[in-house]
């Protein structure tokens, strides 16, 4: 199995894989597919979507050894959520 190493600037990896998303596999997931993963190789532009992240990234390693793996959660700014539960804004 072939060590995957960066290939782009931080900056650059990210414009690729959030053009790549937002351009060709946002409206193919959008409507039916929130909260789950896909992972996506920014130079070949080929991706797989999972409930879990793993299971997308080891699914796109497995039909692109050496990809360059941006992953994104489907309606989601984040990957993952930190603390408790969502709680709705108090007002006043």
């Amino acid at each position: 199995m072939p060590v995957r190493r960066p290939r782009y600037s931080k900056a650059e990896f990210t414009r690729r894989g959030n053009q790549i998303y937002d351009s060709s596999i946002r409206s193919l997931v959008e409507s039916d597919h929130i909260g789950k993963f896909v992972a996506i190789d920014i130079e070949s532009e080929r991706w797989e979507m999972d409930t879990e992240a793993l299971g997308a990234c080891e699914r796109l390693i497995a039909q692109v050894p050496d990809c360059q793996t941006w992953l994104v959660r489907v309606g989601s700014p984040a990957l993952h959520r930190m603390g408790g539960p969502r709680r709705p804004f108090a007002t006043t």
